[in-house]
């Protein structure tokens, strides 16, 4: 009886020294080991629409992915290079430790945040933050079948911020003249995603000495049935809105074809902004602090695509 009450004492012991993480369904009563959760999967997406709570952790709403990696956490916090920039996981943010039963995460510049975990399903999770009273919600990928490309348009008004201004560099020669074709840069503010910026400075105009004429709203829309184009409304008061269909070429170019007119314009980004906002960060790179960069929840509207070509 003395050994059996022994082993016993020692299971329990060993038992609340164990992470673990609650999997949400009909008992709420199963358990498994924290460390094999986070690790599962190469990247997690933050799926920041299903952001719950009125809290805030301001490293987690400002990544895209995070990355579980030997005890340190690596993000994608731009658009910009997801795929490549740190071998696909992104830059490393700090060390996470999951020894004591919750996920604990101490971020280079944020500081110390603890997070209970719970296993929605088998590639789903939720991040809560109690303190700060915040649930964020994560979707968990390999490498190998993370859809790269997409998250650009699910993202899109976060893209179009990771460039101090956007040269237009083509223009087609089919289409009718419209106002538009005398606008040649465009910028989109990262304090919010409706304020967008114009200028007919001529093209090669140094980014520090462009004027913006114009400063307006815009929206994007999504397209009925299709994953790879967004539509693309700018708000000129002057001569009213200017319609776009608007495709990514790649992290670096975007395609706007005009919907009044015809024409399909290039804009080519410059002065890449890279969201890092580390201790760590090189002083020679062109690294910004992120304050003003917030990914909030969006809601569009669907449109019908309009095709003139």
């Amino acid at each position: 009886m003395r050994t059996l009450k022994l082993l016993y004492i020692s299971l329990i012991i060993s038992i609340s020294f164990t992470a673990c993480v609650v999997v949400e369904d009909d008992y709420h009563d199963n358990y498994v080991n924290l460390e094999d959760v986070v690790t599962a999967y190469d990247l997690w997406y933050i799926d920041y629409n299903q952001t719950a709570g009125t809290g805030d952790v301001p490293f987690l709403s400002k990544a895209f992915t995070l990355s579980f990696i030997n005890g340190k956490l690596y993000a994608n916090n731009n658009l910009v290079g997801i795929g490549s920039t740190g071998n696909g996981y992104g830059i490393q943010i700090g060390y996470y430790n999951t020894l004591n039963g919750f996920l604990e995460i101490d971020h280079n510049i944020d500081g110390y945040y603890d997070f209970d975990i719970i296993q929605v399903s088998n590639d789903r999770i939720k991040l809560k933050d109690n303190y700060n009273k915040v649930t964020y919600y994560l979707e968990g990928y390999q490498k190998y079948n993370f859809d790269y490309n997409q998250i650009f348009y699910d993202n899109i008004e976060y893209f179009l911020q990771e460039y101090d201004a956007w040269e237009k560099t083509y223009t087609s020669n089919s289409g009718t003249i419209n106002e538009f074709d005398n606008e040649n840069f465009l910028a989109f503010t990262p304090e919010n995603i409706t304020t967008f910026y114009s200028s007919q400075d001529n093209n090669g105009t140094n980014i520090a000495n462009i004027y913006w004429d114009y400063v307006g709203d815009y929206f994007v829309a999504n397209v009925q049935g299709y994953n790879n184009l967004k539509i693309l409304t700018l708000d000129y008061d002057s001569w009213g809105n200017e319609e776009f269909e608007l495709s990514v070429i790649n992290d670096r170019k975007i395609s706007l074809y005009h919907l009044g007119s015809g024409t399909t314009y290039e804009f080519t980004g410059r002065g890449y902004i890279q969201y890092k906002k580390s201790a760590l960060a090189n002083k020679s790179e062109n690294v910004v602090s992120n304050d003003g960069r917030k990914r909030t929840k969006v809601e569009r509207e669907t449109k019908i695509k309009r095709n003139l070509k």
